[in-house]
């Protein structure tokens, strides 16, 4: 077998065989398939797509390229969350600490930043001394001891994913329902947990531009999980506009805080309490959904929510006093202001996660490094109102000759007009083996 074949096949349009997805991904994994011909296959996927069987025994061929995860030893019903990527969302901060707070053990490994949108991995390494790359009994020792830890893809776990991850972030391979719900999906398989909910964004900021993909998107994931034996739920959630005020590694940790101290964006909060009901009903912790609403909600109020991060980040060799005393500010803090008044009726969240990236806080290369200070904080969103020459938002970089660049693609981003936008929902379906419910 050939990759060239491989290639040519899937090029044409072809459904690969079983034995084909297996011998790329063995192949690769092993160092025998180099970049190139890998980078040419996730395009030709990304052209021509992949059938549900295709994807399903991609997702298995990627879920065992390594060790799979054993969390037996820790007690009662594992989460896990997995959010497919936006601007700002910094949902995975939040809500995990919520639900192991309300008592339900979250092993939780996650990812770097891939294209416009943030890594939960990036931004939790802008807390000093905080580390994510931990051996897999001490990460199972930390959720026994305190309920809650959050690493990268530990050990040997997905090997083929990470690779794969890297390449797709560099490829403009991103936007791939087959690759996001193998890419997931393998990771979640592997990674142990008894239920698992995955919020899959929609909307200019997100790789599902459309409401039918990020439909079809979930219930694919939904499915996935489901014949594996895992308790799933998908929320298919608005990415039409950034969610909170911050963008940006660091200015995102921040504002986790603020919500988990009850004094976060009003947007922000909601959707965390949304997924962490889901999460905390697929574990059991409720026995409605309403109930597991209001244990999230006590989990914030309390303050019980934000000790559980406290506890997770000292664990984890984190410098806890960032989380009350503040970050390291970038050296350079420029506002950006609005060329015309009135009201904004679109913000292009994609555009928005490309001004932060272009300010430092993401990859154009796999090996690039990050500037966690840098990032964006926006004083006016979607359906304010703003006046000409007022503060639109605060661009923060350590490089003063990233500005211009981040200024006018964020100005861009902007739309101001005379009438204001209709109200956004957060939530726009929920997806379970049931069904499919809009709202």
């Amino acid at each position: 077998m050939r990759m060239y074949d491989i290639l040519s096949n899937k090029k044409h349009g072809a459904a690969l065989t079983d034995e084909e997805i297996r011998f790329f991904v063995d192949g690769f994994t092993s160092g025998e398939i180099p970049d190139y011909q890998a980078s040419a296959l996730l395009m030709a996927i990304c052209l021509q797509g992949m059938n549900e069987h295709e994807t399903a025994v991609l997702t298995g061929a990627m879920a065992h390229s390594g060790e799979t995860a054993d969390l037996s030893s820790i007690p009662g019903v594992k989460a896990d969350k997995h959010s497919t990527g936006g601007v700002g969302d910094k949902t995975t901060l939040i809500v995990c600490p919520i639900a192991a707070s309300c008592g339900v053990p979250v092993a939780k490994m996650s990812g770097r930043g891939l294209g416009h949108t943030g890594g939960t991995l990036d931004k939790l390494e802008s807390i000093p001394g905080l580390q994510t790359t931990i051996e897999p009994e001490r990460f199972r020792a930390i959720v026994r001891s305190i309920g809650y830890a959050n690493i990268g893809q530990s050990g040997n776990i997905t090997p083929a994913d990470k690779k794969l991850y890297a390449l797709r972030d560099v490829t403009a391979t991103v936007d791939s329902i087959p690759l996001i719900a193998s890419s997931v999906m393998s990771k979640k398989l592997a990674a142990g947990s008894d239920a698992i909910l995955l919020d899959v964004k929609t909307g200019s900021g997100a790789f599902m531009k459309t409401l039918d993909d990020a439909v079809r998107l979930a219930q694919m994931m939904v499915s996935i999980g489901v014949r594996s034996g895992r308790r799933m739920a998908a929320l298919v959630t608005d990415m039409d506009r950034p969610l909170g005020n911050s963008i940006g590694n660091a200015l995102e940790v921040e504002e986790s805080v603020e919500v988990l101290r009850g004094q976060g964006p009003g947007d922000l909060e909601e959707l965390c309490v949304d997924l962490a009901a889901y999460m905390l009903l697929l574990a059991g912790a409720g026995a409605s959904l309403s109930d597991c609403e209001a244990l999230a909600k006590d989990a914030i109020q309390s303050g019980r929510a934000f000790d559980k991060f406290c506890e997770m980040v000292a664990a984890q060799g984190g410098d806890v006093s960032v989380l009350t005393g503040g970050f390291r500010k970038a050296p350079i803090i420029s506002p950006l202001k609005a060329a015309q008044s009135g009201i904004i009726t679109h913000m292009d969240a994609e555009a928005c996660g490309m001004a932060s990236l272009a300010l430092g806080a993401g990859r154009v290369r796999k090996e690039d490094g990050i500037d966690h200070s840098a990032g964006i904080v926006l004083q006016k969103k979607t359906g304010d109102t703003i006046a000409e020459g007022e503060t639109l938002a605060w661009l923060h970089t350590s490089d003063a000759g990233k500005l211009q660049e981040a200024e006018t693609i964020l100005s861009a981003a902007v739309t101001v007009g005379e009438t204001p936008p209709p109200a956004a929902k957060t939530v726009l379906a929920v997806v379970t083996e049931d069904g499919v419910s809009m709202l």
